[in-house]
């Protein structure tokens, strides 16, 4: 593509576009798929529990939302700010990892960041019952027990455990005021951006 990174940039790509905000975070607005042109948004928190043997239910509104690419699995991984996993439909990880994999790999700062941001990714599809497999490692790093709670965040669905999660949202929301004020105060760009 041959262009250098910039505080922000938007490139394309055939599975969809993707734009950096290095000021503050990442973010995707994907077409994630040649069988899926709307951009997936992903909402709503909703408790569930993990089974014995580390089976979850994925909630029926994310199925809906996530009908049309249900059969090309999904990816999840640890959070890399919290104590949570990231739950992502493949062609979203996809996009995310084809921009991780642009970094200059002699440097020896991205070859970490590359090795760290990858640790403990996996594969995983739902079963017949629509439920998907976290891993025991996944389950310790999160704090997950059996009580959780799945959050719908854009392009993802992040997977808490429950206390840890309420008690985000209650120590947080004090700040919420300001973080808007913040980050989206002012013009917002048609863009997201």
């Amino acid at each position: 593509m041959g262009h250098k990174y910039s505080k922000k940039r938007k490139f394309s790509t055939k599975r969809g576009k993707c734009g950096f905000s290095w000021e503050n975070s990442f973010y995707i607005r994907a077409s994630i798929s040649s069988k899926v042109n709307e951009v997936i948004n992903l909402f709503g928190v909703y408790e569930s529990t993990v089974d014995a043997k580390g089976r979850v239910l994925l909630p029926s509104p994310y199925k809906k939302t996530l009908e049309k690419v249900l059969g090309d699995g999904f990816v999840i991984k640890q959070n890399i700010f919290r104590k949570s996993l990231e739950f992502f439909p493949v062609q979203t990880w996809n996009v995310l990892s084809q921009d991780v994999g642009k970094l200059n790999t002699f440097l020896k700062s991205n070859q970490e960041l590359i090795t760290l941001f990858y640790y403990g990714v996996r594969n995983v599809e739902l079963d017949s019952n629509g439920r998907f497999l976290i891993v025991k490692d996944h389950l310790t790093y999160a704090g997950i027990k059996k009580d959780i709670v799945l959050a719908g965040a854009n392009d993802r669905i992040e997977i808490w455990d429950k206390r840890a999660y309420h008690k985000f949202i209650k120590e947080h929301s004090v700040n919420l005021e300001q973080l808007v004020e913040e980050k989206l105060g002012g013009k917002i760009p048609s863009d997201g951006q």
